[in-house]
């Protein structure tokens, strides 16, 4: 399998719990996985930046909008997103209550680890002009390959 949409149910932190320990296995394949609107907070983001932290080389796209990630759940993101080995291309943030402090996690994690990242969905955050200012940092930097933010 390398799609797996699970939108709109209440997964939650313990479904994603037992979801990261399949991300974990090498044997799974996995290339996109959608999370969308399945209440997952600080915990669940965790355990799925764990589980991908330890068999990174094949997730090429995530959605986790509607999540109630918060700055500290994005923090957990960003320290995956800075493992030379990640190859996510696409990820979904959008309404997940990111504040500025959040927006400064994904751009310093993004400029560390560029090459791979084409698309990134923010919308409906808290970021105001300080959050942006960060990304806009990050799209000045020429090996930034960004093509679609949100």
């Amino acid at each position: 399998m390398r799609v797996l949409w699970l939108e709109e149910n209440r997964a939650g932190d313990s479904g994603v719990k037992h979801l990261s320990s399949l991300l974990e296995d090498p044997n799974c394949k996995l290339e996109k996985l959608g999370l969308s609107n399945c209440s997952i907070t600080e915990k669940g983001f965790s355990s799925l930046a764990s589980a991908l932290r330890s068999n990174p080389s094949h997730m090429r796209v995530l959605g986790l909008d509607g999540s109630k990630a918060e700055d500290s759940g994005v923090k957990h993101l960003s320290s995956l997103l800075e493992d030379s080995n990640c190859k996510l291309e696409s990820l979904n943030l959008s309404n997940c209550s990111i504040t500025e402090k959040g927006f400064s996690s994904l751009a310093s994690a993004l400029r560390s680890n560029p090459s791979h990242m084409r698309v990134l969905w923010l919308d409906g955050s808290k970021a105001e002009d300080s959050g942006v200012k960060h990304l806009s940092s990050l799209l000045e930097d020429p090996n930034c390959k960004l093509e679609e933010l949100g």
